[in-house]
């Protein structure tokens, strides 16, 4: 049996063997739960790191309100995909969950211009495109070997549940199958 993954034109995985089709399957769900741990953690840790600096856990900045708005959504997301035809992964829940992430995005530029549009606690950015690098070079090094890291991991769990919903899809159409054909025995 010959498999390949192809990408589609609409974003979606696409796989095709040779003796059964199989559904496409989207990757949608497959970033969220990672996104919705490093928005957890950045707000858990935030606060740890704001206690001693500003005297308190929590501040209703800017920033921090925008993050914890997209925490929610990402809750949001991840329990709209659950709470739909119980939980199967099906199209009709990859296109609510869609819906939701879609609205959500928008909340992503206001999190990153969140510190120029208003005053707020937090320092403008500290590496930019325009105005160069204003961190020491050990900083420097730190930050980039950690977000290499980050969207490594990223992509590492990312792909892992893309496996894990092709086998979930598959799983689904072969009992279906079998089901279809002691259907028609009987």
């Amino acid at each position: 049996m010959d498999v390949d993954v192809p990408l589609r034109a609409d974003g979606r995985l696409r796989c095709a063997a040779s003796d059964a089709q199989r559904p496409p399957v989207r990757d949608d769900g497959a970033r969220a739960p990672t996104g919705a741990l490093f928005t957890a953690i950045a707000l858990i840790t935030g606060a740890l790191w704001g206690k001693p600096t500003w005297g308190t856990w929590w501040v209703w900045d800017a920033r921090l309100t925008s993050e914890l708005i997209l925490l929610f959504l990402y809750v949001g997301y991840l329990s709209l995909h659950a709470a739909i035809d119980g939980g199967r992964c099906t199209d009709r829940a990859d296109r609510a969950a869609s819906v939701l992430a879609l609205i959500g995005v928008v909340n992503v530029p206001v999190i990153y211009f969140s510190v120029q549009w208003w005053y707020t606690l937090h320092q403008g950015p500290s590496l930019s495109f325009g105005s160069g690098v204003s961190m020491s070079a050990s900083m420097l090094c730190g930050i980039l070997v950690m977000t290499l890291g980050f969207w490594t991991y990223s992509a590492a769990v990312a792909f892992a549940r893309v496996r894990v919903i092709m086998r979930e899809r598959e799983r689904a159409i072969s009992r279906d199958g079998a089901s279809r054909l002691t259907e028609g025995a009987a």
